[in-house]
């Protein structure tokens, strides 16, 4: 089991916050949003935008909590009696949403995540909560895409990891070309699925099953 459990601490697919960076403070971080609004054109001293920078700094302390969690601790505990169980475990239509690290709108999406057990298999709500560390960073659809696939490929160490995102991004919808309802689709496939049309194919049949 030791073996299956490693941290990813410096693993180049992944982009945790930088510790020796010091953190501003909760204040510098309020002031940072009334500049923005006096910077949109509106009075931060209002009475309808008093209390946003404050209510701002908290929704960020929800929605890039992913900094703060390790890959690591959610893929800690393998089951490795499955009755002999080998094929494709595949969990789909994950929800997820993540905001773009170049103009910090959001995108939304769902990622479907699948592989094939070497040792044993982890719980299916991980898959999902490793989807959700790395949508809550500052992001771009493809790094998240091979985040995913290099932590479970270094906890679980498959046979083969496949991993697609589905998502529309509000940088290109809501600003620039405002192409409202395109999604861009990204995957990244490892051992068994690698170079495997057949593999692929079966992962794209199961992802699109009964749509």
């Amino acid at each position: 089991m030791d073996a299956v459990v490693k941290t990813l601490s410096g693993h180049a697919g992944d982009r945790p916050a930088d510790a020796a960076r010091p953190r501003p403070s909760r204040a510098e971080a309020e002031q940072a949003v009334r500049t923005l609004i006096a910077y949109a054109g509106d009075d931060p001293s209002r009475e309808g935008l008093k209390e946003t920078p404050a209510r701002v700094a908290r929704a960020y302390d929800e929605l890039f909590s992913g900094y703060a969690q390790d890959p690591a601790a959610i893929l800690d505990r393998v089951f490795e009696e499955v009755a002999g169980y080998d094929d494709m475990v595949l969990v789909r239509d994950i929800p997820f949403t993540s905001h773009c690290e170049h103009h910090m709108a959001p995108f939304v999406g769902k990622a479907h995540v699948g592989y094939f057990p070497s040792v044993g298999v982890v719980g299916l709500s991980k898959l999902a909560r490793l989807v959700d560390l790395y949508a809550r960073r500052l992001q771009t659809q493809e790094a998240m895409n091979a985040q995913i696939v290099d932590a479970l490929e270094a906890h679980l160490r498959p046979r083969g990891v496949a991993v697609m995102l589905e998502a529309e991004h509000m940088c290109m919808s809501m600003r620039g070309v405002m192409k409202q309802g395109a999604l861009t689709v990204t995957t990244r496939f490892t051992g068994l699925f690698h170079d495997n049309p057949a593999g692929q194919m079966r992962f794209m049949q199961m992802v699109r099953a009964h749509r």
